[in-house]
């Protein structure tokens, strides 16, 4: 067995009633902590931002493209279904999907209660998983070969204003030359918990906002984009940009809901911070540990070196006295810090005021690549960091160490 492996295996192993093994324990404490900390943190953010992209992108998607125009409304100038840039979308890179929507605004009405809502048409080529997180009640509309589909999908707000639910039938008014009245069967119902959506969007078939702008069925208010990757939705969008033709505008999902982007920025960089502190205090404790446990065993460092040890032998044996306590932290915080998540997860234990904070119970996602750089991250550094204090073995005087206790 290796010579500094197996020393550092008996030092390990102090009187229970020695300073270091109180210090010991303190010390993987820390460590288990910071790591607890930490995965609860990482998965945390990773659950608020899907969350929050799951709900924008379910009316916003990620990049949408519409006719250029100075009108500023819900509703959108008709352009072509059947264009390059929407037919030819596969040749753009790191795009997904597309798909074609409509917006038109009206007014829902009951015996008792009004309600301004716009209807999102879309069609067959809608990402009905989008909605999967957020249709409480009902199921997707279901479209028709011969006619456009009398099926809308509300929102769990507008319902509760106008009494309604899954089964029921609404009149909507959509205000235009000549008034237009619809029938409505509702068959689902939707929550999102953003005001923005909750309090006016209504899901519909396409063909019926068509029908009421008079407009044939190769016209559509916009196209709809979807990256595969988020984090490359500027390279994405520039080169969408760069085949728009000049009577066309695109927005990028960023830009329509900067506020809620900057908030999860905001929530990056707390949680940046966060972590770097807890690095700091388990490193910090963990040097400590290991200074303490060399000055309870100066005699043996100086009888070590009295018997030829050189000093690069005994400061790895310290070095990996060190790492045994940091691996058994390590394991303890994954331990505890992934037993919290799933706690979460499984009972939705902490509950959210969703007015503030658009979901009901903090939201957990386990990115297992994030918590394997995250222990990778915290091992690397302490192992650096413990290089600090076994230099001050090459100080360390046999004569005077063998005396230490006296």
């Amino acid at each position: 067995m290796n010579f500094p492996v197996f020393v550092a295996r008996r030092i390990r192993q102090p009187q229970q009633a020695t300073f270091s093994a109180t210090v010991s324990r303190v010390g993987i404490a820390s460590i288990a902590l910071g790591v607890a900390v930490g995965i609860v943190a990482l998965s945390v953010l990773f659950g608020f931002k899907g969350t929050i992209y799951q709900k924008v992108f379910l009316f916003g998607s990620h990049i949408q493209v519409s006719k250029l125009s100075l009108n500023q409304s819900f509703e959108e100038s008709p352009i072509l279904l059947h264009t390059p840039v929407y037919d030819q979308w596969q040749k753009i890179p790191g795009i997904r999907h597309r798909q074609a929507v409509a917006h038109k605004a009206g007014i829902l009405k009951t015996p008792d209660e009004l309600q301004g809502a716009v209807i999102k048409g879309v069609g067959r080529d809608y990402d009905w998983d989008l909605l999967k997180e957020s249709l409480i009640e009902g199921r997707p509309i279901q479209f028709s070969d011969t006619s456009y589909a009398e099926e809308i999908i509300l929102s769990r707000v507008i319902a509760q204003k106008l009494n309604l639910k899954v089964g029921d039938n609404v009149v909507m008014y959509f205000v235009q030359n000549p008034p237009r009245v619809r029938k409505l069967n509702i068959v689902g119902i939707y929550e999102t918990n953003l005001e923005e959506f909750d309090n006016q969007l209504v899901l519909g078939d396409i063909g019926l906002v068509q029908r009421l702008n008079g407009w044939g069925p190769d016209s559509v208010g916009a196209y709809e984009y979807f990256v595969n990757d988020f984090d490359q939705l500027e390279s994405s969008a520039k080169t969408l940009y760069g085949q728009l033709p000049a009577d066309m505008r695109m927005e990028r999902v960023t830009d329509r809901f900067r506020p809620l982007f900057e908030w999860l920025q905001l929530l990056d960089q707390n949680t940046s911070v966060l972590l770097v502190l807890v690095l700091f205090v388990t490193c910090f404790n963990i040097a400590s540990v290991l200074l303490v446990m060399m000055m309870e065993r100066t005699p043996m460092v100086g009888l070590l070196k009295t018997l030829g040890s050189p000093n690069a032998q005994i400061r790895r044996i310290f070095f990996f006295v060190g790492i045994q306590l940091s691996v058994k932290g390590l394991l303890i915080g994954n331990l505890i810090g992934i037993g919290l998540c799933w706690a979460q997860s499984r009972f939705k234990i902490i509950p959210l005021d969703a007015t503030n904070y658009f979901m009901n119970t903090v939201p957990i996602v386990f990115d297992w690549k994030a918590i394997l750089l995250l222990n990778a991250g915290i091992i690397l550094l302490i192992a650096l960091i413990l290089l600090l204090p076994t230099l001050i073995i090459s100080r360390i005087r046999p004569v005077q160490a063998l005396v230490f206790k006296k």
